[in-house]
Formats: C-alpha cells, structure tokens, sequence
C-alpha cells in the first residue's frame, strides 16, 4: 500500500507542474507575442515480474506485468508558430509574417552590462534622452537595436513613423526630412536550446561551447543580402498563440488525472487501516 500511495504522490507533484504551465498559458493568451508551452511526460523506473514458465495459457497482453512508481515531467516544449495578427492603426506597431525571426532588444546583465534579447513583442515606443533625441524602446523599457547592434536613436519632433517589410524604419518629419534606421532582425535556428527569460523574451544560453555549437548555429542575424528573408508588416501585432480550446481540454485532463491519483491514496489509506484493524 506504501508503494501505491507513493507512486500516486509522485505522479501528483508533475501534474501541479503541468497545472501550473497551462495557468500561465491561460494567462498569457491576450499577451502579444507570447509562445505557448506544451509538456510530454514519460514513465519513471518500473518493476517487471514474469508470469511462470510453466503457465502456457494463450495471452493478449505481453507476458508479465510492470509496477512502475509514477510518472514525470519528460520535456517542457515551445509551440513556435506564428500567432494571428490584429490590427491596431498604431505607428510603433509591428509584427513578423515569418514565425522565426525576432526583434533584437538590448537588457541589462549585472557586471556584464549588457545583453542581446529576442522577442515578438513588436509594440515599440519612443523614449526621450538628455541628448534630445529619441530612443526606440520596448513596452518594459529595453533599448531595440539596430542592424549594428547599437540602441536605435532619431531626432525629436518626429511627426510619424513608418517600416518597411525589410525592416527599415522610417521617422517623418514636419518639414518634409525622414531619418532611416535598419531594425536589427534574427531568425531562429535551433529553438529548442534558448533560455527564456520571461513570457516574451528569450536569449542565447551561456554554456553554448559546452553544448559544442556557436552563437550562429543558434541564432543569425539578417544582414545585407540576408535582410531580403525579412518580413514586417506595419500597424499590426501578432497576438499570442494559445489555443484557449486545447488548454481547456489539457486542463481538465489533467485535473481528472490529479483527482484519480489523489483517489488512489484516499483508497490506499483505507485498505491500511482495514489491515491494521484485523490486526
């Protein structure tokens, strides 16, 4: 009885993990930008015991039986592909029609000073500085860099702003003069070895020669020649790609699953006491 109520509690401590990302998928479906997590589980070590050798009775099922200890969390996977997009007539609005590439945003990084990160958010702002020019920056703040990996900065007093499906941003002036600065745009290779920092923003992990891959194999920025793989679009947000149907269904899975382990202990403790009570 021990070993059921143990299996189950392990079982139970994965599916709160699994609870716990369909939460936050849940809560993040109005986040633009935002890519959805999806779980795989995979059973823990198990007992095989081995019907005789001398039963020759015919079986459907394979011979023996297997009394594992409860199941895990395998693998915590990102859906990558694109989310819709919604219109919004916002200038400093823009949005990838490719669902690799990745605007790049300057963070800062303790002693180090600072980072390059990537994300999908495209909902960008202008920010004055001492100087009196103006800053291209993210809804939290973080500098958007350009094609040299520099904070992209323009004169003040822009009247409107524009980009073109190659990344090249475009401030209107008054007086009829336009600056051009080139967004700063990558494009994902290997996903599966980023390190996400938040919901929105992701980044190369640290140990990338221990992993025997370079920065290029994991992310390429889009330069020169490159840029014409670029596509933006202006005045649009990609909305996040949560299926709120599909999280519904894995929620309530998932519940079913805690409540028939969360079952099985209730019955183990049960039949424990019908055995001490004979005792």
């Amino acid at each position: 009885m021990l070993r059921t109520m143990i299996t189950a509690t392990n079982t139970m401590s994965q599916l709160q993990s699994q609870l716990d990302i369909i939460g936050n998928n849940l809560a993040n479906s109005g986040t633009h930008g935002y890519k959805a997590k999806e779980v795989k589980f995979q059973e823990l070590l198990y007992q095989q015991f081995n019907n005789d050798k001398l039963d020759k009775v015919d079986r459907q099922s394979p011979t023996g039986i297997r009394y594992g200890v409860g199941a895990a969390l395998a693998q915590t996977t990102m859906n990558w592909k694109q989310g819709s997009l919604q219109s919004t007539g916002r200038d400093l609005d823009f949005a990838f029609q490719e669902p690799k590439q990745y605007f790049n945003v300057l963070m800062p990084d303790g002693e180090n000073g600072q980072k390059t990160a990537y994300t999908r958010q495209g909902a960008f702002y202008v920010s004055p500085l001492e100087n009196g020019n103006l800053m291209l920056v993210t809804g939290d703040g973080y500098p958007v860099a350009d094609a040299n990996g520099q904070a992209i900065t323009i004169p003040d007093n822009a009247s409107s702003f524009s980009v073109n499906e190659r990344g090249i941003l475009t401030a209107n002036y008054s007086d009829g003069s336009t600056v051009q600065r080139e967004l700063a745009v990558s494009v994902l290779q290997k996903p599966q070895l980023m390190e996400h920092l938040s919901e929105t923003y992701i980044a190369l992990p640290n140990n990338l020669a221990e992993l025997g891959v370079n920065a290029q194999d994991v992310m390429t920025n889009l330069q020169g020649a490159g840029r014409d793989q670029i596509a933006l679009t202006n005045q649009v947000l990609e909305t996040s790609n949560v299926n709120m149907s599909k999280e519904m269904t894995d929620l309530m899975g998932a519940q079913r699953s805690y409540q028939f382990n969360a079952r099985s202990i209730t019955i183990a403790d049960q039949m424990m006491g019908l055995i001490n009570g004979i005792r």
